[in-house]
């Protein structure tokens, strides 16, 4: 009797090995940022996706900060070890725990009092107090934040605490969840991802993002094994092909638009497509341009706005660019489009729906309580969504 292996099946739970393919700027030289379009490829994994789903990502951490870690904790790597957080029924090396298992940053108050109780240094005891005192807690709060683990255990270089000890104050390293820039129907067995890399100095140190650095610097093309799950998502095209959208993406906002894009075109949806997308410079950030404009020039993009703040005096965005197109957005959704937005969620996105509101109470001729229930309902008929982070 013959059996059929049974497909594995990938979750976050179990991720999928996955390798990149590609790893491009999508920055011009001269742009203060760096933007990538990365593909990683699924292989026979039987992973599917569609448009508007997200790519979780499990990275590993910089081997110089695990190696500057094991030296102040005056480890080898070897010592076995078996994190509170993690709940494992055996130990693991502390290399494995702090490579790929544990998060480096964010100290808390409690290594601080940790450190306190372990250092001999009068010193040392003193500077802990005066931070740890009840009237410092402003005080804390922004020296913490400063600050990852390495720095505490390089500032307080006499405390001596036990590699167990130590990571029993580390939370565990979480996946990062991306937006997905391709559509599934169009790329069966890759998926687009379109990433900020975040860089930056705190306490005269250089910074990464755990998860944009290690697709952008450490993962190596078609070798490293880079651990991947579909998240699936409600935020995705109208099922009716002929409804019209809206979408408003700025910046890394706009990966799962051009997802939606290449959906649309690819399943003949009749109804129009209107993209709001903004970052700072014209000549150096106007990601997938050849695209947006290709789709424009053959009709599948019927309106297209763009707003790059720095490229004048006064700064524009996307949401100043929706208010000057007040009347025919008005117009497009009193005909039944669905309004879409992605991106960050502390300023942007409440910017965006301040101007929805104003626009849908002037153009509409609405108070502003009733412009609040038009959006409400909205989105209670699924059609004003938001992948907002």
């Amino acid at each position: 009797m013959h059996l059929e292996p049974v497909p594995a099946t990938f979750s976050k739970d179990n991720p999928f090995p996955a390798r990149l393919t590609e790893n491009r700027l999508l920055n011009r030289p001269g742009s203060a940022k760096d933007t990538r379009h990365f593909i990683v490829d699924l292989g026979d994994s039987g992973l599917t996706y569609k448009a508007g789903d997200s790519l979780g990502v499990f990275p590993t951490n910089p081997p110089a900060i695990v190696a500057e870690l094991l030296q102040r904790l005056h480890a080898t790597g070897d010592e076995p070890v078996n994190p509170a957080m993690l709940k494992l029924m055996t130990p693991i090396t502390l290399r494995e725990a702090l490579t790929s298992r544990l998060a480096l940053a964010g100290p808390t108050k409690k290594i601080l009092e940790t450190l306190a109780a372990h250092t001999p240094d009068p010193t040392e005891k003193e500077k802990i107090a005066g931070l740890l005192a009840p009237e410092a807690k402003e005080q804390l709060a922004v020296y913490l934040a400063a600050r990852e683990y390495v720095d505490l255990l390089a500032e307080f270089p006499h405390a001596r605490v036990s590699p167990q000890v130590f990571v029993d104050h580390l939370r565990k390293l979480m996946p990062r969840l991306y937006s997905i820039a391709s559509s599934g129907k169009v790329h069966p067995t890759q998926v687009h991802l379109t990433v900020a890399v975040v860089r930056y100095e705190t306490n005269g140190r250089q910074r990464h993002g755990v998860c944009s650095t290690f697709l952008a610097d450490r993962a190596a093309l078609n070798e490293t094994a880079v651990p991947v799950f579909v998240s699936h998502s409600h935020f995705c095209p109208p099922e009716n092909g002929a409804k019209d959208i809206i979408m408003v993406g700025p910046g890394t906002g706009v990966a799962p638009f051009r997802a939606f894009m290449q959906e649309r075109v690819a399943t003949g949806a009749t109804g129009r497509n209107w993209l709001f997308f903004g970052d700072q410079r014209r000549a150096t950030d106007f990601i997938y341009e050849d695209e947006w404009l290709a789709w424009q020039k053959q009709g599948k993009l019927a309106r297209f706005d763009v707003a790059f703040s720095r490229d004048q005096a006064e700064k524009i965005y996307v949401q100043d660019r929706m208010r000057q197109n007040g009347a025919e957005l008005w117009a497009w959704l009193k005909a039944g489009a669905h309004f879409y937005v992605c991106g960050d969620a502390k300023r942007m996105a409440k910017d965006v729906d301040a101007a929805l509101h104003e626009i849908i109470a002037q153009h509409g001729q609405m108070d502003a309580t009733a412009a609040i229930e038009y959006v409400k309902q909205l989105k209670k008929d699924h059609r004003y969504m938001r992948d907002v982070y």
